[in-house]
């Protein structure tokens, strides 16, 4: 009985990883726009910092951290997609690169994306706190401080997860 050959689907799924490329260099470009409002908001803070209270000065100062973790997980989700799924990176040909961007498995994936995600959120709700005088609605306090906690809960059970599942001797 013939049976067709596996080997063209078998490369067209392999070869079809590079697609997962332009979405990578949207993400790059992504950053360039991060960059522009982080010093397009360093810039409104310099300018208005002589009139600010320092309350507001630190929720400023606060936004410019979120903007700073926000860049740092667009790198992460960068290079481990591209180490995943297009090529690997062979650190003896980077000796320069931190070794946080190379060697990114899915567990530390995982547990880099929820940890800059809860401190993102942890920023946020701090930011809120400070602005809470400008706020009517004291019940968002608790969903505000509750949503960063969810996360750190996710991050746990994950790494909770991924301990139960790796093989012994790991």
């Amino acid at each position: 009985m013939w049976r067709p050959s596996t080997q063209p689907i078998k490369a067209v799924v392999f070869l079809s990883r590079w697609l997962v490329a332009p979405l990578l260099i949207g993400l790059a470009c992504c950053l360039l726009l991060i960059i522009y409002r982080f010093f397009a908001d360093l810039f409104v803070l310099f300018a208005d910092v002589a009139s600010m209270s320092w309350h507001d000065l630190v929720v400023g100062v606060l936004n410019l951290v979120d903007l700073a973790l926000t860049a740092n997980l667009v790198v992460i989700v960068i290079f481990s997609t591209f180490e995943n799924y297009i090529q690997k990176i062979d650190p003896d040909e980077h000796r320069d690169w931190p070794a946080g961007l190379m060697e990114i498995d899915f567990a530390v994936l995982k547990q880099r994306l929820l940890g800059s995600i809860a401190g993102i959120a942890a920023v946020d709700a701090l930011a809120w706190y400070l602005d809470l005088e400008t706020y009517t609605d004291t019940s968002k306090l608790g969903w505000a401080l509750a949503f960063p906690l969810m996360f750190v809960v996710a991050m746990v059970m994950v790494a909770i997860a991924d301990w139960l599942g790796r093989p012994s001797g790991k």
